[in-house]
């Protein structure tokens, strides 16, 4: 085991703001795609499916670090509102498939396009060309933390 070497207060700083900036966009980006009558763990599920396709429950509720049974009531709603419907899974019949139905993904797809165009606006009315350079320079180094 390698001992680590103790973290710089410029590192502490840069990790401290980008964490708080980061929180800030990811709250105005729930504001703004906030469809009328669904709940944030609603619009994640319809937005994750949308991105990944079909999935379990099970699969659902541990990508959304949920309980099985929060899922479930997630679950139930969008189904209640015609965006989901629950298929038998073709390798085990005693589980279930979620996907999206039209009107879901339709939700889904107006709810991203609607945060995208906001994101991109605020940029291009906040910012220099020379700024948002930066700023995409600065986003491929924050990228490198994800990186394993």
């Amino acid at each position: 085991m390698t001992k680590s070497s103790p973290v710089t207060a410029s590192a502490a700083e840069a990790a401290q703001e980008l964490r708080v900036v980061f929180s800030r966009i990811r709250r105005k980006l729930r504001e703004i795609g906030a469809e009328e009558g669904l709940t944030p763990s609603q619009t994640s599920v319809l937005s994750r499916l949308s991105k990944e396709g079909p999935a379990s429950a099970s699969v659902l509720a541990a990508a959304e670090r949920v309980r099985p049974q929060s899922m479930a009531a997630t679950l139930g709603a969008l189904e209640e509102q015609g965006l989901i419907r629950r298929d038998p899974d073709p390798t085990d019949g005693r589980r279930q498939q979620v996907s999206l139905t039209p009107a879901g993904r339709s939700r889904a797809e107006g709810d991203r396009a609607a945060r995208q165009e906001w994101l991109a606006r605020e940029m291009q009315s906040r910012f220099t060309e020379a700024e948002r350079a930066t700023m995409i320079e600065a986003l491929r180094l924050i990228d490198r933390l994800t990186q394993s």
